[in-house]
């Protein structure tokens, strides 16, 4: 979780890349066929395989992220609550105050393809920050290590960002303290309670070991939703920033965004008219220029010393890596929400 260097890029080699203990999970993880989407309700079908050729790699998203039961919705969408929006949104600056959690790396201490996991619980980790009001101790953060640990989505092979909401609503996310970041999928063993939230005592764990000898499961404050759904297009996440907060979005990252990028507004015509969302970001406010150009303001999970200071602008209406084409968001909780009524969920 690199949140200090200074604009000091970190290099994955290849043997990290290929590291056989992010190569498989315990036990199977479902892949679903790969379709990217056109934004429109049509998505064409495309194999797995073809996806995997496509020139632009895979950055742990699953393309057609879904819920698997369809949204859940108790209250009004702030779309059909909002009259009008504010010119600008800024969680890192709200009337003087920065309801963010802290900005993350998937990759360190080694490669993991976990952003599904990491935009996800960045933007519930917020909402829960304006909830609270910044009440707590310290900000809210949310453990990303869990849900790879108990693939609740997915795995460091890539996952589905919609399931985390799922998860966060039926069992409840964990705060970050529960669980250090390792970037590994679990070894050896299925998901358990002490894999979920631990605490240790000396001696360290000595080579060869676990790292778990000394260690036990622990009960710790659970953070749930009671909503999920779908945001798409600009005025609906024009109107869900400015009255909830962040939220998570695929876009189709290139190799141009990932290396090149070091501020300003970016835009890039990559050539299609479908994009693969490869890659989930949160999304924290949006903006307009001295120019007059609207653009949002993104979050990624690459660490601090990538774009600035690891956040980035994206062009608003087009060129825009589909950053419009499939987002999610939560309503943040601290009670466990009972059951609800099949009536409830949309499709």
């Amino acid at each position: 979780m690199d949140t200090w260097t200074d604009q000091v890029w970190h290099n994955t080699t290849q043997a990290q890349e290929d590291d056989p203990n992010n190569d498989k999970t315990v036990y199977p993880f479902p892949q679903p066929v790969f379709k990217p989407t056109t934004g429109t309700n049509e998505v064409p079908e495309v194999p797995q395989e073809s996806f995997l050729k496509q020139k632009e790699k895979n950055y742990g998203r699953f393309p057609d992220a879904k819920f698997t039961r369809g949204e859940l919705k108790n209250v009004p969408h702030a779309w059909d609550v909002l009259e009008e929006v504010p010119t600008s949104v800024d969680w890192r600056n709200m009337n003087g105050k920065n309801y963010l959690s802290w900005n993350k790396n998937q990759h360190i201490p080694q490669y993991c393809g976990s952003c599904w996991a990491q935009g996800t619980t960045s933007a519930i980790a917020d909402r829960f920050n304006i909830l609270n009001n910044l009440s707590t101790a310290t900000p809210v953060a949310l453990d990303a290590q869990v849900v790879v640990n108990c693939l609740e989505g997915g795995s460091c092979d890539g996952g589905n960002p919609a399931i985390v909401y799922e998860y966060a609503h039926d069992v409840g996310l964990q705060d970050s303290s529960c669980m250090q970041y390792i970037a590994y999928n679990l070894q050896g063993r299925t998901c358990e309670p002490i894999d979920i939230c631990r605490d240790c005592m000396s001696p360290p764990p000595r080579n060869g070991e676990s790292g778990i000898e000394n260690c036990w499961a622990v009960t710790n404050t659970q953070y749930y939703v009671s909503d999920y759904y779908y945001v798409t297009g600009a005025d609906q996440m024009k109107a869900e920033l400015a009255l909830n907060g962040p939220i998570s979005c695929g876009i189709h990252a290139t190799d141009n965004f990932e290396w090149n990028y070091d501020g300003g507004i970016y835009s890039e015509n990559i050539g299609v008219r479908q994009y693969l969302l490869n890659h989930e970001i949160s999304v924290v406010g949006y903006g307009v220029s001295e120019t007059g150009e609207e653009y949002w303001i993104g979050r990624n999970s690459w660490g601090t010393y990538w774009g600035d200071y690891g956040f980035f602008y994206m062009a608003m209406h087009e060129n825009n890596l589909g950053i419009t084409t499939q987002c999610v968001a939560g309503i943040p909780t601290y009670d466990k929400p009972s059951a609800n009524p099949a009536s409830l969920f949309t499709q």
